[in-house]
Formats: C-alpha cells, sequence, structure tokens
C-alpha cells in the first residue's frame, strides 16, 4: 500500500518504504507538476553565507561547477551588492539518452543591501572549488576603550 497519493503518478517510487532513512532519492511532490520553464529560476537559490568579522563583511556563494567567468560581482547604487551569473545547458547530442536531469541550468541573481560601514571602493572576490568568496571591507572606527573615573561619595 502506497502512502503517497495516486494523483501524482503510478511510478513516485521504486523503493516501497517512503520513510527508508538510508534513501536518498527524496520524494518531492512538486515534481511531476508543470510549471512554466524560465531560465531565470534555474539557479535562484543559490546559497549565500553572510558573516560581519571585525573588518569586513564576508559573503561566501555555493556555486558549483561554474566558472569565474560565468559570475558576475556587481556594486550597485553604492549599496547594494549583486552577485549574478548563468550557467549553461549541456549540449544534448541525438544518441544520447538521459535518465535524469536535476542541475539546474540559467540565470540566478541575488542582491544585498550593505551597511553605511563598508569602503565600497576596496570589495573584492575570489572563487576557489566553486565556492565565491566577496570581502567587503569596513570602515575602520576609532572606539577608545571606556574609561572609568571614581565618583568619592559624600556623607
Amino acid at each position: 500500500m502506497s502512502l503517497i497519493p495516486s494523483f501524482f503518478g503510478n511510478n513516485r517510487r521504486i523503493n516501497n518504504n517512503i520513510f527508508d532513512p538510508f534513501s536518498l532519492d527524496v520524494w518531492d511532490p512538486f515534481k511531476e507538476l508543470q510549471f512554466p520553464s524560465s531560465s531565470s529560476s534555474a539557479i535562484a537559490n543559490a546559497r549565500v553565507d553572510w558573516k560581519e568579522t571585525a573588518e569586513a563583511h564576508v559573503f561566501k556563494a555555493d556555486l558549483p561547477g561554474m566558472k569565474k567567468e560565468e559570475v558576475k560581482v556587481e556594486i550597485e547604487d553604492d549599496s547594494v551588492l549583486k552577485i549574478s551569473g548563468e550557467r549553461h545547458v549541456e549540449k544534448e547530442e541525438k544518441q544520447d539518452t538521459w535518465h535524469r536531469v536535476e542541475r539546474s541550468s540559467g540565470g540566478f541573481s541575488r542582491k544585498f543591501r550593505l551597511p553605511e560601514n563598508v569602503k565600497m571602493d576596496q570589495v573584492k572576490a575570489s572563487m576557489e572549488n566553486g565556492v565565491l568568496t566577496v570581502t567587503v571591507p569596513k570602515v575602520e572606527t576609532n572606539k577608545k576603550k571606556a574609561q572609568v573615573k571614581s565618583i568619592d561619595i559624600s556623607g
């Protein structure tokens, strides 16, 4: 007996036990639904981490299989970091038989509004092993250590 409704198709799973903890084939209820194809939504969910250190804001984006030539890093309006790019579809040969296509292709774009304490003219980007790292240095602030002065209590 299948626990998956039949309106999602008959051949949803080869393994009848959908709760198998060792199964790597995760059931996706939206996989069989037809959506309009759009190349701009292919990698729309490019994963990006943003951390702030004492010296800079550091962005790390996972872009597996992409070359640095396929990625753009831009600053818009002196306050918005834009990371974008496009992964091209693999050329399909007539004799090829595709059994599964899960890697996405097309364009992606992510934008981040930067705080005012950054040096926009010193932004640096590098890419290694499919991870894009963008470093946005912060403006140095002269924080003085708090001085403590004891006050005598009279009375």
